[in-house]
């Protein structure tokens, strides 16, 4: 394996799960740091602000500066804005109200699609798609199946894609995770080469899927959606695994002595 500079870590379900932070993360970022390791910090997080992201980390006791977080909101923003787009927006309200490019009426030239579930209904979900028909390029900040939380499992936002999809006969632009560009991106971010970038994250479907596609060398943790993917045989393609985070300076550890 090619030498590690930099981790590219998620956040929900590897740092935190169930609104509590995972045991030993914070001491994990701490020794990455310390050994002049680069750190990234990957999320889908669809729904929320890159500021409200770092206050809520802040709160769990983790340090994210504002160059180290990368969430697709952030690339859609400079996407949108570069391509002087008129977006049709299945976003929350928050998110609705600063993406820069929405408009409040058609033609559109893009539909986003993010967490909706503030403000999805049919005429929304079919304004998505009559525009998309019509010639809007479909643009889905994630595709992840479904989200964890304290009270259960709930859909994500790619359900919500795969319906305009389907009805239109398109294939989304995916932004976030598992989008290799996404992954590129971060490595880059660092000046270093995708190779020497490790991922660590709880969803084989995303974190090790995409990291793989970017080839980065990956990491799942036995946290998050892991038990829930190992049942539906979804886990075993990651390069490691190890039962959480707390584990991954250990993991380094051996790497570099092999």
């Amino acid at each position: 394996m090619t030498a590690i500079r930099a981790v590219l870590l998620d956040l929900e379900g590897t740092l935190y799960a169930n609104a509590r932070v995972i045991d030993g993360a914070s001491d994990a970022i701490a020794e990455l740091r310390e050994r002049g390791l680069g750190v990234r910090f990957l999320t889908n997080t669809d729904s929320k602000t890159a500021e409200r992201i770092r206050s809520e980390l802040a709160g769990y006791g983790l340090s994210v500066a504002a160059d180290e977080l990368f969430t697709p909101v952030v690339a859609a923003e400079r996407l949108l804005t570069a391509a002087q787009a008129r977006t049709f927006a299945l976003l929350s309200r928050e998110l609705t109200a600063l993406m820069p490019t929405v408009a409040a009426v058609g033609p559109y030239t893009h539909v986003l699609v993010g967490d909706c579930r503030e403000t999805l209904d049919y005429p929304a979900l079919d304004e998505a798609f009559r525009a998309v028909r019509a010639g809007a390029e479909l643009v889905a900040l994630q595709r992840g199946r479904y989200f964890k939380r304290a009270d259960g499992d709930h859909v994500d936002t790619g359900a919500v894609v795969a319906a305009i999809e389907y009805a239109a006969g398109v294939t989304a632009r995916v932004l976030g995770k598992p989008s290799p560009d996404f992954f590129r991106l971060a490595a880059t971010s660092l000046d270093v080469e995708a190779t020497e970038c490790l991922v660590v994250g709880d969803d084989a479907t995303t974190d090790v899927a995409g990291g793989r596609a970017a080839g980065l060398p990956t990491v799942q943790v036995r946290t998050g959606k892991y038990a829930d993917q190992r049942a539906e045989g979804l886990t075993g393609d990651a390069d490691h695994e190890v039962d959480s985070v707390a584990d991954l300076p250990p993991l380094l550890r051996r790497l570099t002595a092999a």
